[in-house]
């Protein structure tokens, strides 16, 4: 496993952000909040239901990104448009779709081998089940990853599709439904990227499956996955067990919403502490964070991945990116923040505080985050003297985004105002030579 970059992601929703030449604002703006990577979803041509998830041709582009009038080809502006990103310190990220095309695909008639029938002339469409309901996506076909008799060419497409995103500028590819492809494709495909791209990382979107088959997915080699932090309550063990069974595979990324959940600030009724109680908890749960474009303006329209346009571009009186850029450089100046490092929930007198204990194997890092979870009203938090909660035995440092301690006394005792999280760190003393 390689060692976990510095990975703040910026999830530029390609058709609220428009075409490719007008990308550029949008960057600026991420990258004066501190991030350094920027994911695209799908930018190819989808099918005639238009979802970007539903490709159609994965060598050319959804005229809804082209700028007809910029003399260039689509190619050439998506290759600028990376460029330009690089520029700004970004490294790029898209989503590799290879669970499946749209159903108008022309592959279907081109190679009927490689697709999963049902019956004569009947496609197998995905499917999942949602609150106990089955619902199956017509729009899309399923390829046969396991009884193809055409597996060395289904592969050699797959590759072709890397070979061709890589090419562009992308340097990491979001591996849609990653665990119902088989491990075995995983493994060759990422070897052999990699004997091209040797910098190519590959992020596994495992969410929805059990940690088990997360850890056999993740271990073919994936450099990070995406874990379920979002839909944590503060309370279920769940989410601990989950992040011990896959830590140790691959490191992780959290986001506080994305473009399949309802918009957070939507979700809370406006509440804007719990929006930046949850950018900060999703920030320093694991190695990697994801924010979606408009969280940093409060949007609550939410992302759609047929219907969505510019113009459902929201007008809101709310600027959150001074706090989210604060607790982005809290992530990059740490180096405790950008690994799954061992985590615990210790025990609080309060039940409405949180106290998030992480000790990094990599650095000689602590921290604690004392996150007050009620999001409406003021909680007390108070300890004999919070230097119990550390290995270390050095000073505290209170490098919090929001009203930073100068003094960290003892006993400690503070009310908490609603949704603030209070970020202590500490450095253990250093093991000497033989």
């Amino acid at each position: 496993m390689r060692q976990p970059e510095k990975m703040i992601i910026y999830n530029l929703f390609p058709l609220l952000a428009g075409k490719f030449t007008g990308w550029g604002s949008h960057l600026e703006r991420a990258s004066r909040m501190g991030f350094n990577w920027v994911f695209v979803n799908p930018v190819q041509l989808p099918g005639s239901s238009g979802s970007i998830y539903s490709i159609k041709d994965y060598f050319s582009f959804n005229p809804l990104l082209i700028d007809e009038g910029n003399g260039k080809s689509p190619e050439d502006q998506v290759k600028e448009c990376l460029r330009a990103a690089g520029d700004l310190g970004f490294h790029a990220m898209v989503d590799l779709v290879i669970n499946h095309c749209s159903v108008d695909s022309d592959l279907l008639r081109s190679h009927p081998e490689w697709f999963l029938w049902e019956g004569k002339g009947r496609i197998a469409h995905p499917f999942a089940y949602e609150n106990g309901k089955k619902v199956v996506w017509r729009d899309l076909a399923k390829f046969d990853h396991r009884n193809t008799k055409d597996r060395e060419g289904l592969f050699r497409y797959f590759l072709d599709i890397v070979r061709f995103l890589a090419g562009l500028g992308f340097r990491g590819l979001r591996c849609d439904a990653a665990y119902q492809v088989p491990k075995s494709l995983w493994e060759r495909l990422i070897r052999e990227a990699r004997g091209t791209y040797p910098d190519l990382l590959f992020f596994a979107e495992t969410l929805g499956s059990p940690p088990d088959l997360t850890r056999k997915t993740a271990s073919a080699g994936f450099d990070y996955i995406f874990n379920s932090a979002k839909w944590w309550d503060f309370q279920g063990h769940w989410l601990m067990e989950q992040y011990a069974l896959t830590r140790e595979i691959a490191p992780s990324v959290c986001f506080p919403e994305s473009h399949d959940t309802v918009r957070l600030c939507e979700e809370l009724g406006g509440n804007l502490e719990g929006v930046k109680q949850r950018y900060l908890f999703t920030a320093l749960f694991s190695s990697g964070v994801m924010m979606p474009v408009g969280f940093e303006f409060g949007f609550r329209k939410g992302l759609h991945v047929v219907k969505t346009r510019p113009g459902d571009w929201e007008q809101t009186d709310i600027d959150l990116t001074s706090f989210i850029a604060k607790v982005n450089a809290l992530k990059a100046g740490h180096g405790i923040f950008q690994e799954d490092a061992h985590t615990e929930i210790l025990h609080s007198d309060n039940p409405k505080v949180l106290l998030m204990w992480k000790a990094s194997s990599r650095t000689r890092e602590e921290s604690l985050l004392i996150l007050n979870k009620d999001i409406g009203r003021p909680q007390h938090f108070r300890a004999e003297n919070l230097q119990q909660f550390f290995q270390a035995g050095a000073p505290l440092a209170d490098i919090s985004p929001e009203h930073p301690l100068d003094y960290i006394p003892s006993p400690f005792s503070y009310d908490l105002q609603p949704g603030q999280g209070i970020v202590l760190v500490t450095t253990r003393d250093a093991v000497s030579e033989d």
